[in-house]
């Protein structure tokens, strides 16, 4: 790597709020991974499109599909949990594969096994034994993990000033599987009763078929596969990086490491940090999401809203979570990682003070809900960028499926505990406690600022 290119990726970095650190794709970068890169974008938004059908329907039909099965409307509240369940369960294992095999791998057999909690969905509707239908929904949840998997997949080729981009544009195409998936319900009560399950089991056919034409689409399209590909730059980097001066060699000869290993040792602790506060900060942003989302149909149906009116609120939120996605890649780029996570809890804090004085008022919860999706959008997306700039290449994967997990797991238990709170109390309440926990993450972030502004001085 030249002087120059050096001091282009460091500057880049420090101007995204990035610990100092090579980017080999940025400066090895030929036509040819450019275009790799591109195609790359292309097969990951069509996957993700597949995929999001299953989560589409799962969400929208599972709770419905359970209550109807068991004949007990309590046991339909597990629908979320084994499908958050599912998503926090698959993130790690689907890391691990794409460590030692490559993202391919791991999408492929994501994916599959979404195709066949679809098929076990199916059975345990047709048959009548709700665990079964469960344990359905637990493995279509992996098509979450697939799909924040995905998302990160889009960062292995991408340069740095292009990360943001890519990453928010896969993002955004959830937004298609998020709004044509329940709108299957109807055309899969018709396909059900073709095959004799119960009609609302009708629109996992659908699911079925989307994961499996997802799974192909992944194994054919991500080839050659773009995480192998990066760290093969990688290695082209290292050899090509400038020899230490005699000076650096000596001082790290004499405390008996390499100059790599000195070098490396200089922000390890400052990285590691920044990672599990980075990993923090997603996680609260999917606390404060997922907690206030279900219970809003609740609060407004106990307020004198109808079920045309949910659908449209829970509608709206969905379009702040993901159809905005590329204006955040673009202010992560333009503005930085850290600012734009600050925009992303500026919005939160305008969406729990709406929903803590919404009291009756469907347009404020409306408002509520939106700010609160742009808020997430704009945590996660910049979020996800700034882990991926902060780690190393080679454990990147490790740690963004560590991410996933955390932040699928935050999701689930959020899920869980917001209907105590709602219990005990009420819309307001939940929003209070949404609150301190939207300051503890603040206090989160701010650490995060100081830990790479410190490691940035240091370096």
């Amino acid at each position: 790597m030249t002087q120059r290119a050096a001091s282009h990726t460091e500057a880049t970095a420090a101007a995204h709020g990035a610990l100092p650190g090579n980017d080999p794709v940025e400066t090895l970068a030929s036509p040819r991974i450019l275009a790799l890169q591109r195609r790359t974008i292309i097969v990951l938004s069509l996957s993700t499109i597949l995929g999001g059908l299953g989560v589409g329907a799962a969400l929208s039909v599972g709770a419905l599909l359970l209550a109807e099965v068991s004949g007990n409307d309590a046991i339909s509240g597990l629908a979320s949990a084994v499908f958050g369940a599912g998503a926090a369960a698959a993130g790690v294992p689907l890391a691990r594969i794409a460590m030692r095999h490559g993202r391919r791998r791991a999408l492929v057999t994501g994916s599959m096994l979404a195709f066949v909690g679809a098929l076990t969905a199916i059975l345990g509707a047709a048959i009548g034994v709700w665990p079964v239908l469960a344990v359905g929904l637990g493995l279509i949840g992996v098509a979450s993990a697939v799909q924040l998997l995905s998302r990160f997949t889009a960062t292995d080729l991408a340069p740095t000033r292009r990360r943001a981009r890519d990453l928010s544009f896969v993002v955004w195409m959830i937004t298609v599987g998020a709004v044509i998936g329940p709108n299957l319900i109807g055309p899969g009560e018709i396909v059900g009763n073709a095959i004799g399950v119960p009609p609302l089991a009708g629109v996992f056919v659908f699911a079925s078929i989307a994961q499996a034409l997802a799974t192909v689409v992944s194994w054919v399209g991500l080839r050659p596969d773009p995480l192998l590909t990066a760290r093969k730059l990688a290695e082209q980097a290292e050899l090509q990086a400038p020899v230490p001066s005699t000076t650096d060699a000596a001082s790290a000869s004499s405390a008996g490491m390499s100059p790599r290993t000195a070098r490396i040792q200089i922000t390890a602790t400052a990285t590691r940090i920044a990672q599990i506060l980075t990993i923090v900060v997603i996680a609260v942003a999917q606390i404060l999401m997922v907690g206030l989302m279900a219970m809003t149909p609740l609060h407004l149906m106990h307020t004198g809203g109808t079920a045309e009116v949910v659908g449209l609120t829970l509608s709206l939120h969905i379009a702040g979570m993901y159809a905005l996605s590329p204006v955040f890649g673009y202010l992560t780029n333009k503005l930085g990682r850290l600012p734009t996570i600050a925009v992303g809890i500026a919005l939160l804090s305008a969406a729990v003070w709406l929903a803590y004085i919404s009291g009756p008022s469907h347009l404020t919860v409306q408002l509520a809900l939106i700010l609160l999706g742009l808020g997430w959008s704009a945590v996660t997306v910049a979020g996800a960028v700034l882990l991926t700039d902060i780690t190393p290449a080679e454990v990147r994967p490790k740690w963004q499926g560590l991410s996933d997990t955390c932040m699928s797991a935050a999701g689930a238990i959020s899920g869980a505990l917001a209907g105590v709170a709602f219990a005990i109390g009420d819309f307001s309440l939940l929003a209070i406690i949404a609150g301190l926990v939207l300051v503890g993450g603040a206090v989160v972030a701010l650490w995060l600022a100081l830990t790479i502004s410190r490691s940035r001085e240091n370096s």
